[in-house]
């Protein structure tokens, strides 16, 4: 738990910037359109402070959701895989890690629903009007809550979006990382180095977030227009009909890609790293 809370926390709030422009990509497409123009436009708007805007409900937010995501994962792999048993269990080992990666994310969603609610409604409203500071942020999501739908009005998109983004995430992370250990390093795991180990470990998150990004972007952009003032009141089907697939799977698609695989790569990294200094070893093999 305390692996995914690092993990999470440190990388999704370093990359505020990148989520900031993606943020308002999605939003409002013709005037944020690319993402170097973004962070050019925001920073010109709003000075390099625009650029961090969220940074608190980002951290505290995917803190938790790390927490969940990975120490949640790790009980329930260990759960699926006494329930049916040795032979079963090795046979089916995609099956456990999907399942066990779903089981976990539905948890941490909780968690991090009323936080990242409140972080797109920062990043995606107009300059002056809405407050930025973390604590004051909080107290108008709940003063509003009737129109902002606080503090659970985004978990269905969002376990649409992370549901299928986690279940692809530990899914491919264990296949690549099985597939570098069966074709590329072909010697026991345990032959290689640390440094040789975590460099599989970031290089399988890295193609893991790639594929990631794409599963689940439409239901991201679902979750970004949500916090937007003229959808106050609209349902999910409603904005997604009027905004059309081809919009929500594109738009801002290449920046998340960028995002979410270096992200992943470096969360693994820092999973990974933890659990060797705590004496666990790395992620995943044969």
């Amino acid at each position: 738990m305390l692996g995914g809370v690092l993990a999470c926390g440190i990388t999704h709030a370093g990359i505020t910037p990148l989520d900031v422009a993606k943020c308002n990509m999605q939003v409002n497409p013709a005037k944020y359109n690319g993402l170097v123009p973004s962070l050019k436009l925001l920073s010109a708007e709003q000075g390099s402070k625009g650029l961090w805007k969220g940074f608190g409900p980002t951290f505290v937010g995917y803190s938790l959701q790390g927490m969940f995501k990975y120490g949640l994962y790790e009980v329930f792999k260990d759960y699926y895989m006494n329930l049916a048993g040795e032979e079963t269990s090795n046979k089916y080992k995609p099956l456990i890690w999907l399942a066990g990666s779903a089981s976990a994310e539905v948890f941490a969603d909780i968690a991090l629903c009323p936080l990242e609610m409140t972080k797109v409604k920062i990043q995606t409203s107009p300059n002056g009007t809405f407050p930025t500071a973390f604590g004051a942020a909080l107290a108008q999501m709940k003063a509003t809550k009737v129109e902002t739908r606080y503090p659970f009005g985004s978990l269905v998109p969002l376990w649409s979006r992370q549901i299928p983004y986690t279940m692809a995430k530990f899914f491919f992370f264990e296949k690549i990382v099985q597939v570098f250990y069966t074709h590329v390093f072909t010697a026991p795991k345990e032959t290689y180095s640390k440094g040789t180990q975590l460099g599989v470990t970031f290089a399988s998150g890295y193609l893991a977030g790639v594929v990631c990004a794409i599963v689940s972007h439409p239901a991201d952009s679902l979750v970004s227009l949500l916090g937007k003032a003229e959808n106050k009141g609209k349902s999910v089907g409603q904005i997604a009909s009027e905004t059309g697939v081809a919009t929500l799977a594109t738009k801002g698609l290449g920046t998340r890609v960028l995002m979410i695989g270096t992200l992943t790569g470096f969360q693994w990294w820092i999973y990974d790293t933890f659990k060797s200094a705590m004496g666990m070893g790395t992620t995943g093999g044969k």
